[in-house]
């Protein structure tokens, strides 16, 4: 068992709840029973193979793909499209290390200059940037068209600096008045400056309730930068490694280009670089891709191959009616790691290709649906419950009569569902909704405390609409035929199947 996991079995009785339980750091730590699968995600993160993991619902699949993850090492490369002045349908891309990227950075934050209290700006500057009134010196937003201190009307300023405002006096006052979000002064302010006895051109920018100073430097660092301005970030490299793909469309999973209606004309339209956007496969570079069900994605499978085989993957536009269908970026890197999953029935959906893919670059694990009752892993119980508790937030902790308790209906489920005897069920979905719904119950009165009650009416309230069907009714037919109507009746499978059978015996 792990050195950080929860606390023995044979101390459950020096524990007074769950609120006592430690909780691994590592996040395979938190995986319950699955030791195969954490072994193989340990071993799949270090040598970036690929997982298939085939299994009911509520095993831990999701989580071992999101653990495994979280043990790969950062991104260290960033993903943009540029323009290609030559061929604008073409947009070429660029791949920028960590260290070019933290350089850029840094120029960029060079090139912001520096921020200052209105109050440590120039008092002319001030009052031109619409910070400062030109009366009474007081100091309010650019946003407020009256000065605080004197109750005179910040316009003044505007037409002070206009030469025709004595003309248009009045006018001008009125026009400006009639818009009242406009702020008053100019955004920003150019001037110059005597620096180490030499004089520099500096400009005075309007940065929410500071003012920014941009020095010669600075500005000469902005230039440089709107130089290569024609680019954009379509993977940036602080990431999450881990991109769920689940139920994505070919265009989420694949990435495409938007449409745009002036066709990227010119002067008219977004250039068409603009309107690249990624897929998940490039989303998840050196990441993890994880796609339950993977076997609904028919024959999108083959692009999730050719991705896995080339590791890298165009985008292009999909919609042939769209402005961005001509436009494709080649060798857009995609090198992942595939974490796919299905149930037992839908392997036979999952292309040959693909799985031999995965079987040659990786493994396929069936998963667990149960573990063995020992004390081990009735500790691991107790550490699931602790889990769900503080991953849920709206609950109270378990008292240890509520875990044993849990334990009991775990070791029920397995026999009932698995027919497995001496084990503890591992479809943990279900057990956490059931921990959750205890912990309603628990709030519900008010108890600091899940306890073994709010786990009984939990139990009853946790049943499937069909065994409650059963219940009520005594069997499925006889619940559908008091609970529907007639015209419903003859429009259900159900009925008609039965009917079809009625009518063979009366022939």
């Amino acid at each position: 068992m792990d050195e950080e996991a929860t606390t023995g079995w044979e101390r459950v009785s020096e524990l007074a709840s769950t609120a006592e339980v430690s909780i691994p750091s590592d996040p395979l730590g938190r995986v319950i029973g699955q030791d195969e699968a954490i072994d193989l995600a340990r071993l799949a993160a270090r040598q970036r193979r690929h997982l298939l993991l085939v299994g009911p619902p509520g095993t831990g699949k999701s989580m071992i793909a999101q653990a495994l993850a979280l043990h790969l090492p950062a991104p260290r490369q960033e993903l943009r499209v540029v323009h290609n002045p030559e061929n604008h349908e073409r947009p070429m891309l660029e791949v920028r290390a960590e260290g070019e990227v933290e350089e850029e950075r840094a120029r960029r934050a060079s090139a912001a200059g520096e921020l200052i209290d209105v109050e440590d700006a120039p008092p002319n500057v001030a009052q031109r940037l619409g910070y400062r009134c030109r009366s009474c010196s007081a100091v309010s937003p650019p946003s407020e068209r009256t000065c605080p201190g004197c109750g005179g009307s910040k316009l003044d300023l505007d037409r002070r600096e206009n030469p025709f405002g004595d003309l248009l006096g009045g006018m001008l006052e009125s026009a400006m008045s009639a818009l009242p979000q406009a702020p008053v002064g100019k955004e920003k302010v150019t001037t110059t400056r005597i620096k180490r006895g030499k004089e520099e051109v500096v400009v005075f920018e309007r940065a929410g309730d500071k003012i920014r100073v941009l020095d010669q430097a600075s500005l000469e660092k902005r230039r440089e930068l709107e130089k290569t301005s024609n680019r954009k970030v379509i993977v940036p490299l602080s990431r999450n490694p881990f991109v769920l793909a689940t139920g994505a469309s070919e265009t989420e999973l694949l990435g495409d280009v938007r449409h745009d209606p002036y066709g990227g004309h010119q002067g008219l339209g977004t250039p068409p670089y603009e309107r690249v956007v990624p897929g998940a496969i490039h989303e998840a570079h050196e990441g993890v891709l994880f796609i339950d069900e993977i076997s609904h994605l028919g024959q999108t499978q083959r692009y999730i191959l050719s991705a896995m085989q080339e590791k890298q993957f165009p985008i292009t536009g999909h919609n042939p009616q769209s402005a961005g269908a001509s436009v494709r970026v080649d060798s857009v890197p995609c090198d992942f790691i595939l974490v796919a999953a299905c149930n037992i029935q839908d392997l036979e959906n999952i292309l040959s290709p693909l799985r031999s893919r995965i079987a040659g670059g990786g493994y396929e694990l069936l998963m667990d649906t149960s573990m063995p009752d020992t004390p081990a892993n009735r500790a691991k119980y107790l550490q699931f419950i602790a889990q769900e508790v503080e991953m849920d937030g709206r609950i109270p902790h378990a008292s240890m009569e509520t875990v044993h308790g849990l334990v009991r209906e775990g070791r029920r489920r397995a026999r009932d569902w698995d027919e497995h005897s001496n084990a503890l069920t591992l479809r943990l979905r279900e057990m956490g909704g059931l921990v959750r719904a205890a912990g309603d119950q628990a709030v519900k009165d008010g108890a600091e405390l899940i306890e073994p009650e709010h786990l009984e009416s939990a139990l009853r309230r946790a049943r499937t609409v069909e065994e409650q069907i059963r219940d009520r009714y005594g069997s499925y037919m006889k619940g559908l035929s008091k609970d529907v109507s007639d015209s419903q009746k003859e429009k259900s499978p159900y009925y008609l199947q039965n009917q079809h059978i009625g009518d063979q015996m009366f022939h």
